[in-house]
């Protein structure tokens, strides 16, 4: 990946911006970076939201269902975050731009950073959190770790 500027999950470079104030360094990432000029981010921070912060998913849908105005992102105490997801989607999305990143390499599972699987509700689906619909949307290519 040289010669080549990345955003990365904040959470998998070993930085605590989880929702419960730990990180989930990955090194098999870290080692996919080597040579890249990464950027880290955590969208929800970004967005506003502090760290630790309560737990929260997308209800009925996916990132892209968020997009569209179709579903919205509750916390754990059935507070809508919906804003606040997506003002951190479109800031890392400014962040991609300004540096010119083209790839993104994003923590599963989250509701935000999920590329494959997030949690919705209480269960694990098969979908994209709100920064990952958006990145895709603007051609960045995204990855799950």
């Amino acid at each position: 990946m040289s010669d080549k500027t990345v955003i990365v999950s904040a959470c998998l470079l070993g930085i605590p911006t989880r929702y419960d104030g730990t990180d989930a360094f990955d090194p098999e990432a870290l080692r996919e970076l080597a040579g890249a000029a990464v950027i880290p981010v955590c969208p929800e921070q970004l967005g506003g939201l502090p760290t630790p912060r309560p737990k929260a998913w997308i209800t009925r849908g996916t990132g892209q269902d968020v997009l569209r105005g179709a579903s919205r992102v509750i916390d754990e105490y059935d507070n809508d975050a919906t804003a606040r997801f997506l003002s951190g989607a479109e800031a890392v999305l400014k962040i991609a731009g300004l540096c010119g990143a083209k790839a993104a390499f994003l923590k599963e599972k989250s509701p935000s950073c999920g590329v494959t699987r997030i949690h919705s509700e209480d269960a694990l689906v098969t979908g994209n959190g709100v920064t990952a619909a958006l990145l895709e949307k603007n051609g960045v290519s995204v990855r799950g770790f």
